[in-house]
């Protein structure tokens, strides 16, 4: 630029290199100096973002992913395991999460939605149903099995621009808590200086089995001794038994199929139900629940787990016309080649 500017002025009239640098200093800001030299994200550092007023429980819950980075062991392979997770604004209480070895999906999503609705043992005390759910533009959160999800259980849900974490602070500083003061100690963590040129995880280093145990010991932590900034010296616990907001709870009966996705319906025949040329029955130890007479009109299919080389659970519903539709069979079946009988399991 300073260049450009000598060649089109005569060169007596051209300013230094040092009085460019000092009109720059002078008339752009921090933000704007830094977003000539690293970019938009780079500016934004500099921006001044508005802190949201704190609400009430269950008035605004943020969910997020988050790929730890630590290895562990997932059966002889070194994986980083993904987070799913959902916070309550207000009282910055874990309210459920679910711990995956693979790239997350929809159904880690409904996994720690039903975690962090129910308040029954062992997930309790937070819980119950969220007024609203900030997202990002993640494809798990806004899938059609998800989105159902949340409408059948009356929640709205955000859909937050893409590229603006600073919208869903209290998730997002949640992220950089966990990795701080707990994954940061861990064998295996990935972000730790290696001697050396290149950071490579020493031959001999010994890896965690993959298990959820401990992460769920930190929750614990972080909800009833952790004591949150925003929160004034309270733990996350307090804050939320001081808060004499109503909750809107829902019977663990009516969210397993929450977790599983529809399949439509199919046909109860002589051989069972027809899915995926498979046909699926009761195991033998529950032929005195099957039914007499095969109930008129089509069966609604739930099913949960399509993908290749895992376990996949299928649930059968009765229509209202049959006397032991009080109940839904759930079966399920490994991967067993086609045409065998699937193991089904109330």
């Amino acid at each position: 630029m300073v260049l450009r500017a000598a060649r089109q002025s005569p060169l007596a009239d051209a300013p230094s290199l040092t009085t460019l640098h000092r009109a720059i200093r002078r008339y752009l800001t921090p933000g704007e100096r830094a977003g000539l030299s690293g970019g938009e994200r780079a500016a934004r550092k500099h921006d001044v973002f508005l802190a949201r007023p704190r609400g009430w429980r269950n008035q605004v819950w943020e969910t997020d992913h988050m790929q730890a980075p630590v290895l562990v062991d997932v059966e002889g392979t070194a994986r980083r395991p993904w987070i799913t997770w959902f916070t309550d604004c207000a009282t910055n209480a874990i309210t459920g999460l679910a711990v995956t070895p693979v790239h997350p999906s929809r159904e880690s999503v409904l996994a720690a939605l039903r975690s962090a609705v129910l308040r029954e043992e062992p997930y309790g005390p937070f819980g119950g149903l969220p007024e609203k759910v900030r997202v990002d533009r993640g494809k798990d959160f806004l899938s059609r099995t998800v989105t159902a999800a949340f409408d059948l259980l009356d929640v709205t849900v955000e859909d937050l621009p893409a590229y603006t974490p600073h919208l869903k602070g209290a998730v997002e500083g949640l992220n950089r808590a966990v990795e701080s003061t707990f994954l940061a100690a861990l064998p295996g963590y990935s972000r730790q200086p290696r001697p050396g040129k290149r950071a490579s995880r020493p031959k001999a280093e010994v890896l965690l089995a993959f298990e959820a145990a401990r992460l769920l010991s930190w929750t614990l932590w972080w909800n009833t001794e952790h004591c949150p900034a925003p929160l004034r010296g309270k733990t996350p616990l307090e804050a939320w038994q001081d808060d004499p907001t109503l909750l809107r709870d829902v019977p663990a009966t009516d969210l397993w199929t929450f977790t599983l996705e529809d399949a439509g319906t199919r046909t109860l025949t002589t051989r069972g139900v027809r899915f995926r040329k498979r046909e699926l029955v009761r195991p033998a130890g529950h032929l005195d629940q099957l039914p007499v007479q095969r109930p008129a009109g089509q069966l609604a299919i739930r099913v949960a787990g399509l993908r290749p080389g895992r376990r996949t659970v299928v649930q059968v519903q009765f229509p209202p016309s049959y006397s032991s539709s009080s109940h839904s069979s759930s079966c399920s079946r490994t991967s067993a080649p086609a045409g065998s009988w699937a193991r089904c399991a109330r």
